[in-house]
């Protein structure tokens, strides 16, 4: 039975998660789809996640560890995991994360049984508006994209024929949007995406992940992606287009307040904020500010449209506020355990 399975390949980039590398590969071990090949590309990592991986191939064939000789970056290491790759399918998984068991064999009997080009399913760590199984088409699967439900463009918790893996490599310079960049363009391949919702795919959120980073210019390039996809969905897909447009509003203004809450140079500041409102006036359109998920994002967006200086001032209070707020919980819990 095992044979008539086709190989998936499992890509897993890795750069010190010395924490976290063994509940990730334990998943990927126990999952019951079988025929398939895990590839651990580590990064030039400097704590001991490197010899982990390697113990792990030792006692199952199905691993093999890249060794990078410099730190290449997260799309690098992608791209190196698929270069080795022999499956026919690839799945991405970072390192940081797991998954259930019957991840892989959801995600191929989904795609099997549909006939769908590829298969995303549900996951758990991301506050996302829960959909039913269902296979959507190309203008569907970015209209989903764009109203970011029932799935997002995050690479992982997806099947991906390995040709359309091969054929958009990721780009090594669109830092902290890869993704999304990487699979708009594979959509604009497919025909048909089939979706299940079963939570098979846990995002593990970090303090310290990329996503979670300050700003500087590499962070700042996911804005001339999100100018691309805009450009392009006006022409291609002009139902995503408001979508798109509000997940750029969204995202200037999320960028503005990590500037305010790192502390830069008030010059520094100042300056990254009035860059970030030049976008938001740019890509501002009532429809986008009236379909945002979250009331607090549009007031962010509408502050940063008005006032960069207004902006900087309510989102010192707004980071104020939030301490003081922590300060608080973490005193009555305090009192609560003294009183027990």
């Amino acid at each position: 039975m095992e044979k008539e399975q086709p190989l998936i390949s499992v890509i897993v980039p890795m750069y010190n998660m010395e924490s976290y590398i063994e509940k990730c590969l334990d998943s990927l071990l126990a999952q019951t789809y079988t025929h398939m090949e895990i590839i651990v590309v580590d990064d030039a990592s400097k704590d001991g996640c490197g010899k982990i991986c390697d113990g792990y191939a030792k006692k199952d064939k199905r691993i093999q560890v890249v060794h990078m000789p410099l730190n290449g970056g997260l799309s690098a290491a992608r791209n190196e995991g698929v270069s080795r790759a022999a499956g026919k399918f690839a799945v991405f998984v970072d390192s940081d994360d797991y998954a259930e068991p019957r991840l892989l064999e959801t995600l191929y009997q989904s795609l099997a049984e549909s006939g769908a080009d590829l298969s995303v399913c549900g996951s758990e760590g991301i506050r996302l508006k829960e959909g039913k199984a269902r296979t959507y088409s190309r203008e569907e699967a970015v209209l989903c994209l764009a109203r970011r439900t029932p799935f997002l463009w995050m690479v992982w918790g997806k099947l991906y024929p390995m040709e359309l893996v091969r054929k958009h490599p990721f780009d090594k310079d669109a830092f902290c949007c890869e993704d999304l960049l990487f699979f708009y363009q594979i959509l604009n391949d497919v025909e048909t995406v089939s979706f299940v919702p079963d939570k098979l795919y846990h995002y593990v959120y970090r303090e310290g992940s990329l996503i979670n980073s300050g700003v500087d210019e590499k962070r700042c390039r996911v804005l001339s992606v999100l100018d691309i996809i805009c450009s392009d969905t006006q022409v291609h897909f002009p139902e995503a287009k408001a979508g798109f447009h509000q997940v750029a509003l969204d995202t200037n203004a999320r960028l503005a307040m990590l500037t305010v809450e790192t502390g830069r140079s008030n010059e520094q500041t100042m300056a990254y904020l009035k860059r970030f409102q030049t976008n938001i006036r740019r890509h501002f359109c009532f429809r986008a500010i009236c379909i945002s998920p979250a009331v607090k994002d549009s007031i962010a967006v509408l502050l940063l449209w008005a006032s960069a200086r207004m902006f900087w001032g309510m989102a010192l209070l707004y980071r104020w506020i939030k301490r003081l707020r922590k300060g608080i919980r973490e005193r009555i819990k305090e009192n609560r355990r003294r009183m027990e």
